[in-house]
């Protein structure tokens, strides 16, 4: 994007810096599973793994190469302008810039090595209210509704607007309940049992997102190769969570919330300001988990605040959070789930619930070493069915996006294994 040519000595040098203990890469998964680079010219990078490593492709594509030329004389490029606001890359759009809290704007990058794009720009507007989202939308002021797609409650009268194309496709996202496991009652399984029968999914899928998301019982969807179907389905029944609590020890209290050994049985949960459909989910678990004696308070924040540090460190009790734990179309989920990718112990990786189970660890260590397809696939059933047992999360639903797009914008296509579909934004352009 600024000239200098692409070579291998970019890299090499992006394996270096992601695996530098002092660099908080947000993945170092794939990465880290490399012996040794070599290369041996400007368009050559041998690499040689430490041991078999299924995924290593697809890990690297979760990450993206950096500059040497840029980064490399940075005193530290954890804080480095390349980070936020001259990001430099090697794709059909560059950065163009930059309003904090507004827009960005991308433009097309003429040199290419795929042709240069048919779309001379594209902004990428900021709209945390879904509302106003839609109302754009519907008003033409934008053309396609992007990653939050329309809210389900819009669904109806979307489907007879004028002049537009609606996608429904299945999402890799899966809606959870996260807990943060370095608050001592969630490394309870019995508390998280009991919140589980006390969560009436049915309720929030049907009555909140108008039945437009499908129930889910584990980190895939059910659209992946290595989805499993036969994980025990949930069961709403209050009393149930109740005698859990009981026999666990959590009593209530005279205002009726839970305590045991002085430990009040009560937490937040967090999500993004302005997501009125989560905040009208976030309501009815408050009123669930009220009726068995748990008290759940609303903090919630906008998405720049709750998607920062307050995520990454995890600083949350508990989130309601849309997640991808995967890449791609591969199962394997280490950076969310393996307990040696806790960014607030280790300063990288995603697993910010700071979730340990050591027979987990070791099942996803087999699965990026097994590279026959047909064995992956049993141990990642495995792998769902001891998180479905443990409920390391509360999985609440599996995403059907709702996309909007503009008539005349041509080879929109969505991809039910990515998050954001983009992913293809290099073959668009309008009819004439």
């Amino acid at each position: 994007h600024d000239g200098k040519p692409f070579t291998s000595r970019d890299v090499k040098f992006t394996w270096e810096l992601v695996t530098n203990p002092k660099f908080g890469a947000f993945t170092k998964v794939g990465f880290d599973a490399v012996a040794s680079m070599e290369t041996p010219d400007e368009s050559t990078v041998r690499v040689r793994l430490k041991e078999p490593f299924a995924p290593f492709l697809t890990a690297w594509g979760d990450a993206w190469i950096v500059p040497a030329h840029l980064l490399e004389s940075v005193p530290d490029p954890n804080t480095a302008e390349f980070n936020t606001r001259s990001p430099i890359g090697t794709g059909p759009f560059k950065f163009g810039s930059r309003v904090a809290g507004d827009h960005v704007l991308l433009v097309a990058n003429p040199d290419y090595h795929g042709g240069p794009p048919y779309l001379e720009r594209v902004i990428f507007k900021y709209i945390p209210d879904l509302t106003v989202l839609y109302t754009q939308f519907k008003t033409g002021a934008i053309d396609v509704t992007g990653l939050q797609g329309i809210s389900a409650e819009f669904y109806a009268e979307a489907k007879g607007l004028p002049g537009v194309t609606l996608h429904l496709h299945h999402s890799p996202s899966v809606e959870y309940i996260y807990f943060n496991y370095g608050k001592p009652w969630f490394k309870e399984r019995p508390v998280r049992q009991a919140l589980y029968h006390a969560t009436d999914k049915r309720a929030i899928i049907e009555q909140v997102y108008y039945g437009v998301p499908k129930p889910v019982e584990g980190y895939l969807p059910s659209t992946s190769w290595a989805y499993n179907a036969d994980l025990p389905k949930h069961e709403y029944n209050p009393e149930k969570a109740k005698q859990i609590l009981d026999e666990a020890g959590w009593r209530p209290g005279p205002d009726g919330v839970r305590a045991k050994g002085g430990v009040r049985l009560g937490f937040t949960n967090s999500t993004t300001s302005g997501n009125k459909l989560r905040e009208q989910a976030q309501a009815l678990l408050q009123q669930n988990w009220r009726a068995v004696g748990v008290d759940m308070q609303i903090s919630n924040m906008p998405a720049a605040v709750i998607w920062g540090e307050f995520y990454v460190k995890s600083k949350f009790d508990s989130l309601m959070v849309g997640i991808q734990a995967s890449v791609g179309d591969d199962p394997d989920c280490l950076n969310r789930i393996h307990s040696k990718y806790i960014a607030a112990e280790t300063g990288s990786g995603r697993n910010v619930s700071q979730y340990k189970n050591p027979q987990v660890d070791r099942l996803l260590e087999d699965g990026v070493r097994e590279v026959d397809r047909a064995r992956r696939r049993a141990i990642y059933l495995k792998v769902q069915e001891v998180l479905r047992a443990d409920l390391a999360y509360l999985p609440i639903f599996s995403y059907v996006r709702i996309e909007g797009v503009k008539e005349g914008l041509l080879n929109y296509k969505p991809n039910s294994n990515v998050l954001h579909n983009t992913w293809n934004m290099y073959e668009w352009g309008w009819k004439a």
